[in-house]
């Protein structure tokens, strides 16, 4: 490198440290940078709505693990790529492939908070349905024994690999419908969760190895069934 290219290198750079220290060039615009609950907000982990110990068929180990490693791992995750987001979005350097990639996980954290979240609230009950339930389901799905087979299908399915089964109410469709998601962003546009399964197998192995469908039969024996009646 030339004295004079060299020269107007180090003039360059340092015309771009002044820059990002008094804002110009910033995303937020009028060198301000940005920031709000988008970015920043902090989740913690909400605790679990039951006893773990008192489940049937589905252990306390299993459950603490699950919380805490899993759902507890999501909402770090979540916290930090809304962090990682704001710096991004800060640095006007930042190429836009990079940014959206930020944002590919923040789609995948979100809906594995959020899912885990309602997956853990629709458990701690005695498996038994209430009349209204049933008869609301039966309304859609012809019987309750219809929706509930379709339901175990779905989950069976998703055995030995990874996916949520999620029964929904699509608002724009007006129909309550059961739902196969591969991923935590593979969700029903418009649709509002009423139970949710989840069938990667951090949710079973421990209790279960690969055996899923006995997974399922312990899901369904601890369902609580007010907290669906109340996403109805």
């Amino acid at each position: 490198m030339t004295p004079t290219s060299r020269r107007g290198f180090l003039m360059t750079a340092a015309a771009g440290s002044l820059m990002i220290e008094s804002g110009v060039g910033l995303a937020g615009g009028e060198g301000k940078p940005v920031s709000g609950p988008a970015f920043d907000d902090q989740r913690a982990p909400l605790p679990l709505p039951f006893d773990p110990q008192k489940l049937s068929g589905l252990s306390a180990k299993l459950m603490q693990s699950h919380w805490e490693n899993n759902y507890g791992g999501a909402v770090k995750a979540l916290n930090t790529i809304r962090l990682r987001l704001m710096q991004a979005l800060n640095d006007a350097s930042t190429p836009p492939y990079v940014y959206t990639g930020f944002k590919r996980e923040q789609l995948l954290r979100t809906g594995s908070v959020v899912l885990h979240e309602d997956y853990f609230a629709n458990l701690g009950g005695s498996g038994k349905a209430g009349s209204d339930v049933r008869t609301k389901l039966a309304g859609s799905f012809g019987t309750f024994d219809a929706w509930e087979s379709e339901f175990r299908k779905i989950g069976q399915g998703l055995g030995g690999g990874s996916g949520w089964v999620i029964l929904g109410f699509n608002r724009r469709l007006k129909a309550l419908e059961n739902y196969w998601m591969a991923d935590h962003a593979t969700g029903p546009v418009d649709t509002t969760p009423v139970l949710v399964m989840d069938m990667y197998e951090h949710a079973y192995q421990m209790d279960y190895g690969a055996a899923a469908g006995k997974y399922i039969d312990a899901f369904f024996a601890n369902i609580n069934w007010e907290t669906v009646a109340s996403r109805l």
